[in-house]
Parts: structure tokens; C-alpha cells; sequence
């Protein structure tokens, strides 16, 4: 979950480790810290915050070295402050870390026999030391091999070594990292993003592999010590500049930028002119796919719930949901005619990966939905369905979660479609309404001043309820991850038939209660709950949809109604309140909305 960057050059590289840095802050922003090489000297820069303060130190610093690594940081071992931030350097050694290393504490007894002192809380320092007492007796790539078979867990490294005074090394085990080329430079990324700006040829790392990174040359080794070769492939958008524009933060622009990426991810799907869908050259038979479990964490989770919900109402295929974090811990029933979809933003989150290696390691047919194509899970899946949003910085997701849900209400259609249970004309008739969709999200982001008007009551509150039924049930749990994760209260996203039999004892006279009731056939029923909820004297929001019966406004706080469309389609449109919701109630607050406290934006820890 942290953020790696190393560069070898001819120049300095100082000021391109500090760009780099800012570009990773969505992976970690507690701490962050630099090492360069000079003149036979680690020379070791670190803070507690963010990459600007470590940039400040910096600026008044004479720093020198054409070769250096750069990290951000997200906790996991000891306290966020400058001790324990990154890089963790010995005399001859300097360490930055992604991942946990599981046996840290016995390694750190071991090493203090031996008369190594550690400075900090941190798994990290083991492998500073541990490396630093293998190149006593051990040529370099041994010592490396050496050090990386003490570790248990999850790596993802860049290091420096003194006597080594041109190289940068890399290495990988369940934690992602990349080596991008240039031109008298050569580059060590945890993921693509930030190497895009310096360069579009990179190659991916997998797991065991280790790689020697000089400015004008790059040796792979895998885990058995024998040298291999890599493809380098070519990335898009190599001067990508993402910029706010005339937003006040990341996540306020990527909340309107929906209808732009919905209507390009329906492009990329859909036949407009034929109204067909073209998922074409499936690895295998969708008539012979008998269920369906869907994979992933959070928000992506949220996302498998509807997509359950889209598959069993569209299909005779039978559908489970399952977290990544529990997946690979439990009894699983693996069976030749079982399809796996991970679901995952950024692609390497490391629960969700981890699955997929099970189900791989299983010979299980194997789908990834994710936004960056280059990522863990899209390399290792028999066939991966992007979403095509574009770069997502807000740390709270929004636009990847439409995303995932429009590829995963896309991919239910023509699976429906294939197995002939959805007829042609209702096909083609959904895919109609579907092409409509990007409209109705433009014109509904509208009740953006409304919301904010409501917001300040959320944010004042202790706690809130989003109650919803069917399609509107994984909705609600989505809409209180958010006011959780960016507002720093309790939310509790519930099934709105379930509440009775315990929540209700936690409603209150004044608490805010989101009642999400779209026109459909839970409407009744969803508006009955309201009224126990009302009758306990909650504040309640009402969201639905647009329609010609008046929705009866008896001692209901707030309403929001939404454009109208199809059952199926409007989870997309109730959605935005409830992420402008979030938004407002933080904004109220005072907090940094794109980078809420304690989280960050690819978990690539477990």
C-alpha cells in the first residue's frame, strides 16, 4: 500500500524522485522519504506528512546523486513519523518497502544476536540488515537471493548499496512493481502511473523475480537465479497530466466526469449502430458456465453485489459473492464449469490478487474487471474486461465503482443474451435504454445544490442509516463507505426489510437516515419502512426517481429525485447523491477529500 519509485541516471535525480513521489501520494501519505548515492555516501532524507514537506527539507538541502529511491508511505509496522518512514538505510544499504514481512520479529531477534541495532518499529529495517550481513560472503545477486528466501510475506523492494554505486535493485513477491526505460535513465515503479511521465516502455515484474536497474541497462533474474528476458510493452498516455482543472478536488471533477467515461465505456462495449454487444474471444464457452462467484474488496465488493443481482435476474446461472480477504481462508468447492470474476480499481489489490492465484493455481476459468490494464490482476486472468474510466486519484472511488457496475451489467446482457434466456427484442431494447444512460447521468448531476445543502447535517451528526431493498441494497452500503471514509462517521448501509430486527434500536430522535426508494417493485414496501423509521423521529432523506405520482411528503425531512429509466439502470443514477453526499459533508468538515485519513488508494497489503 506504499508508493516506490527509483531512478538511475547521467543528471541529478532529486527533483524527478519528489515528482514521482506526488504522483504515488494515492497509495500512501503518512510519511515519505529519499536516498541518494554520492560520493561512496548513503545520503538519507525523511519526514513524517506529505511529499511538499519532504520537498521543503529538500529544498534546503544541497542533495546530490544520479541515482536514488523515493517512497511514500501508508503504516502497517510502527507509528507514521519520520523513524519509521522510508528509506531505512544501513552504512552500506538503504531499503524501501511495499508489503508486510510476516517473520519480522524473529529475523529482528536473530539480526540483534548478531549485534545489528534497529532504529525503528518497522518489518523493513530486517531487510536492511539481513542484505547488509549476506554481502559479507555473498556475491551480489546471491546475497540478494539469500535475504528475499528469509522473508515471509509480501515485497515489493528498491535498494541502494554503497559498494554497488550504479545500480538500483528490484524485487517482487505479491506486491507489484515495474522497471520503466529511458534514455541514459532507466526507472524502479510500484505501478506505471508514476513512471508514465518520464517514459511509456515498461516491464512488469512477477513474482520472485529480481531485476538489476543501471542508466543504460536491465538484467532480470527469477527465483532461481537464472538470468531471463522481459517484454517491454508500450504504454498509453505517456504525458498524461491529471489536473483539477476548475474543481476544487480530484474526487468533486472524477464525480462529474461520469457521463463522459460512462458514454466511453459503452462505446467500447456496444454496437451503437447494431445495438449488439462485442465481448468477443472468451477463452471459453459462456453455455457451459453453471455459476458464478464474484471477488473483490470495498467499494469493488459493492459492485459484485450488483452485479449478483443483474446476473441471477438476467441468466439461469447460479451467483455468490465472496470478499477477497475470506476467499482464499475458507473451503472452496472448485469445479470445472465455475467462473471467477476479481474485480478490482487499481488491479493489484492484494486480497483480491491472492484469490485469483488460488483459483489459478486451481485451473479455474478466471475474468478481471479493473481499470489499469497493465495491473497484476488483468496480466494474470484468462481474459479482463476494463472499465475504461480513465485515471482515478480521489482516494474514495466513484467513477471506477460506475465502471465496474456498467462492464458488469454489460457482461450479465450478453451472457442472458448467449444463453437465450433474454429474447432478442428485450436484448436489443436494453441495450437501447442502456445508450441513454450518460444523458440521464449529465442531467441528474443537478441535485448537486441540494445536496449540498443537506450535507451539513450528515456532518454533524454521530452516525447515519442508508436503508434500501433489491437493486437499491448494495447502493446503500456503498453510500455509507463513503460518508465513513471521507467523513469520519458511523454509517451503516442495511437491508431497509431487515431493519427491524435489531438497527432500529439505533435510531434517534434528529439522526440523519438515507432512504433509498427508486420506483421499483420494493417501492412500497421501501416507503412502509420509512415511515418506522419517521415514526422513531429520524431525519429522513428520501432518494428516488422522477414520476408522475406525487411521493407524499408528511413529516419527511429532504427529498431527491432522480431522472428516470429502467429498473435495472437506476442504482447508476442513486448513486450520485450519495457520492456528492460524501463529498459535501467531508468539505464541511474541513477534511482532505482526496486523501482521507488512514486509507489509500491500491491496498497492495493483505
Amino acid at each position: 500500500m506504499c508508493g516506490i519509485i527509483g531512478i538511475t541516471s547521467n543528471k541529478p535525480v532529486i527533483t524527478n524522485i519528489i515528482s514521482s513521489l506526488k504522483k504515488l501520494e494515492y497509495r500512501g501519505y503518512d510519511s515519505a522519504g529519499i536516498a541518494t548515492l554520492a560520493k561512496n555516501f548513503i545520503d538519507e532524507v525523511k519526514c513524517e506528512g506529505r511529499v511538499t514537506k519532504l520537498e521543503k527539507i529538500c529544498s534546503k538541502k544541497s542533495i546530490e546523486g544520479i541515482i536514488g529511491i523515493g517512497h511514500v508511505r501508508w503504516a502497517t509496522h510502527g507509528v507514521p513519523n519520520e523513524v519509521n518512514a522510508h528509506p531505512h538505510s544501513s552504512e552500506n544499504v538503504s531499503v524501501v518497502h511495499n508489503g508486510i514481512i510476516e517473520n519480522s520479529t524473529l529475523l529482528k531477534k536473530y539480526l540483534e544476536k548478531r549485534g545489528y541495532i534497529f532504529k525503528s518499529q518497522t518489518d523493513t529495517e530486517v531487510i536492511t540488515h539481513l542484505l547488509s550481513e549476506f554481502l559479507k560472503k555473498n556475491k551480489l545477486v546471491a546475497a540478494i537471493q539469500k535475504t528475499l528466501a528469509k522473508l515471509h510475506g509480501s515485497y515489493a523492494l528498491g535498494i541502494l548499496i554503497k559498494n554497488h554505486p550504479d545500480i538500483i535493485i528490484g524485487a517482487r513477491r505479491g506486491s507489484p512493481l515495474a522497471v520503466g526505460y529511458g534514455h541514459n535513465e532507466n526507472y524502479l515503479g510500484s505501478d506505471s502511473y508514476a513512471l508514465k511521465a518520464m517514459t511509456n516502455r515498461v516491464s512488469y515484474l512477477e513474482d520472485g523475480d529480481i531485476c538489476i536497474v543501471k542508466k543504460d541497462q536491465v538484467d532480470f533474474y527469477n527465483s532461481n537465479g537464472k538470468k531471463i528476458n522481459k517484454k517491454i510493452l508500450e504504454l498509453s498516455d505517456k504525458n498524461e497530466e491529471y489536473q483539477k482543472g476548475d474543481f476544487q478536488t480530484f474526487m468533486q471533477k472524477e464525480i462529474f466526469e461520469q457521463p463522459q467515461t460512462v458514454k466511453a465505456c459503452i462505446n467500447e462495449y456496444v454496437d451503437t449502430l447494431r445495438d449488439e454487444i462485442n465481448i468477443y474471444n472468451l477463452p471459453w464457452n459462456l453455455k457451459e458456465v453453471k455459476s458464478i462467484c464474484l471477488i473483490g474488496c470495498g467499494t469493488a465488493y459493492h459492485a459484485c453485489m450488483m452485479a449478483k443481482n443483474w446476473i441471477e435476474n438476467l441468466t439461469d446461472i447460479d451467483v455468490v459473492t465472496e470478499i477477497a480477504s475470506e476467499f482464499r481462508y475458507k473451503k472452496n468447492n472448485f469445479k470445472k464449469d465455475n467462473l471467477y470474476i476479481f474485480v478490482s480499481q487499481s488491479g493489484e489489490t492484494a486480497d483480491t490478487f491472492a484469490a485469483l492465484e488460488l483459483c489459478k493455481k486451481n485451473k479455474m476459468k478466471t475474468l478481471g474487471v479493473v481499470n489499469v490494464v497493465e495491473s497484476s490482476i488483468a496480466r494474470s486472468s484468462n481474459f479482463v474486461l476494463p472499465i475504461h474510466c480513465g485515471s482515478e486519484i480521489g482516494v474514495a472511488s466513484t467513477k471506477a465503482f460506475l465502471g465496474q457496475m456498467l462492464v458488469l451489467y454489460i457482461f450479465a446482457l450478453q451472457i442472458g443474451f448467449l444463453q437465450k434466456k433474454l429474447k432478442k427484442n428485450d436484448y436489443k431494447s436494453k441495450i437501447k435504454l442502456l445508450k441513454k444512460l450518460p444523458e440521464l447521468i449529465k442531467k441528474t448531476m443537478s441535485v448537486e445544490a441540494d445536496v449540498q445543502i443537506i450535507a451539513k447535517t450528515f456532518a454533524d451528526s454521530k452516525g447515519s442509516m442508508f436503508l434500501g431493498r433489491g437493486l437499491s441494497y448494495p447502493i446503500a452500503m456503498e453510500g455509507a463507505l463513503k460518508l465513513k471514509e471521507l467523513c469520519y462517521v458511523h454509517a451503516e448501509g442495511y437491508p431497509a426489510g431487515e431493519m427491524k430486527h435489531g438497527p432500529l434500536a439505533l435510531i434517534e430522535d434528529g439522526m440523519p437516515v438515507v432512504i433509498l426508494a427508486p420506483r421499483d417493485k420494493h417501492y412500497d414496501k421501501t416507503l412502509s419502512n420509512m415511515q418506522e423509521v419517521i415514526a422513531r423521529g429520524a431525519k429522513v432523506l428520501l432518494i428516488s426517481n422522477k414520476g408522475k405520482e406525487e411521493i407524499s411528503s408528511d413529516n419527511l425531512w429532504k427529498k431527491i429525485l432522480v431522472e428516470n429509466c429502467s429498473d435495472e439502470l437506476l442504482p447508476f443514477l442513486i448513486t450520485l447523491p450519495l457520492q456528492m453526499l460524501a463529498l459535501h459533508a467531508a468539505k464541511y468538515k474541513g477534511y482532505d477529500i482526496d486523501k482521507p485519513r488512514n486509507l489509500a488508494k491500491s491496498v497492495t497489503v493483505e
